[in-house]
C-alpha cells in the first residue's frame, strides 16, 4: 500500500464506498458484490436496467437526476471498447448540470474512486464487462 492512497475497502468519502473490484458480469463495491450492470449513486448502489451501451438513454439515467446534493460528475462505464455518447444525450445530460465521461469499465471503475477521493460529487453508471 503507497502511503497517502486510502485503503480499497475502506470508505473513500462519508458514508460512500468505491469500487474494489470488478470480474465478467459484476463489480464489488466495499466486500460486497454486486451482479449485473450497476449505478453508483451516494445513497448506495442500484441495478441499472440497460442492455448495452447503445441502449443509454436519460430514462436510465433518471435516478441520477434525483441525486441530493446533485452530482457534478458523470461516469459512464460503456464495457471494454471506448464509444462516443449520442450529442443529444450528451447535451441532455449537460443540461442536468453534469460533466459527462464516458469510458471502457475498467477506467471508470478507476477514475470514480480516484474522484470520490478527492471528495468529489461523482456518480457512475457501469456496464459489466461481459462474462467469459
Amino acid at each position: 500500500m503507497t502511503a497517502g492512497r486510502p485503503d480499497a475497502l475502506q470508505e473513500l468519502s462519508p458514508g460512500r464506498l468505491g469500487v474494489t473490484g470488478y470480474r465478467g458480469g459484476g463489480f464489488r463495491i466495499g466486500t460486497q458484490w454486486y451482479n449485473g450492470h450497476v449505478l453508483l449513486l451516494p445513497q448506495g448502489v442500484a441495478a441499472w436496467p440497460v442492455q448495452s451501451a447503445e441502449t443509454i438513454d436519460l430514462d436510465s439515467l433518471s435516478p441520477i437526476r434525483e441525486v441530493e446534493p446533485p452530482a457534478d460528475i458523470l461516469l459512464i462505464g460503456v464495457g471494454e471498447r471506448p464509444m462516443l455518447l449520442p450529442v443529444e444525450l450528451r447535451l441532455a445530460l449537460k443540461a442536468w448540470g453534469l460533466a459527462v465521461e464516458a469510458m471502457p469499465t475498467s477506467a471508470a471503475c478507476r477514475t470514480f474512486n480516484v474522484l470520490l477521493a478527492e471528495e468529489r460529487r461523482v456518480v457512475a453508471a457501469l456496464l459489466a464487462i461481459e462474462d467469459v
